[in-house]
């Protein structure tokens, strides 16, 4: 008890020490987008997976975005995304921006929807969503922009 005691807080103190001397950050390094036409954009936070980082290496990009089943609006990439490290399927909610690997599409849903088998969550759309479900089929910019 004592020993683990012990090893948890030489963990903190390594922890802040990392922290203060700026090696390591307090959080890991948000990931952030901007979806756009000439008419308007949205923007989301990427979650840190291996999936989101394969995304962000493809941008910017300009691609196809269409409706699929009055739920989500979807694009094809250029390059399917590694799903190395993911779970197996993913119950989307609304607002999430999704990557589809067996088509090798984004999916984002603007209607909720059931557990999928291959979708992988890659983040949020944090403003704009009722913008781009309006959108009929149109040219997207997908570029990373700072947190």
């Amino acid at each position: 008890m004592i020993w683990q005691s012990f090893v948890m807080l030489k963990q903190l103190i390594l922890g802040a020490l990392l922290i203060t001397m700026g090696i390591q950050s307090t959080s890991a390094a948000e990931l952030r987008i901007r979806i756009s036409t000439n008419d308007g954009a949205a923007t989301a936070t990427l979650n840190d997976s291996q999936a989101s980082q394969d995304f962000v290496a493809q941008l910017p990009v300009t691609i196809e975005l269409s409706d699929y089943a009055a739920t989500e609006k979807i694009a094809y990439l250029p390059k399917k995304l590694s799903t190395k490290g993911a779970p197996s399927g993913h119950d989307p909610s609304v607002g999430e921006i999704t990557y589809y690997a067996p088509w090798g599409n984004l999916a984002i849903f603007y209607k909720d929807f059931g557990y999928s088998s291959g979708l992988v969550k890659l983040g949020d759309i944090d403003e704009g969503l009722s913008w781009l479900r309006k959108l009929g089929k149109t040219q997207v910019t997908i570029e990373q922009i700072s947190p």
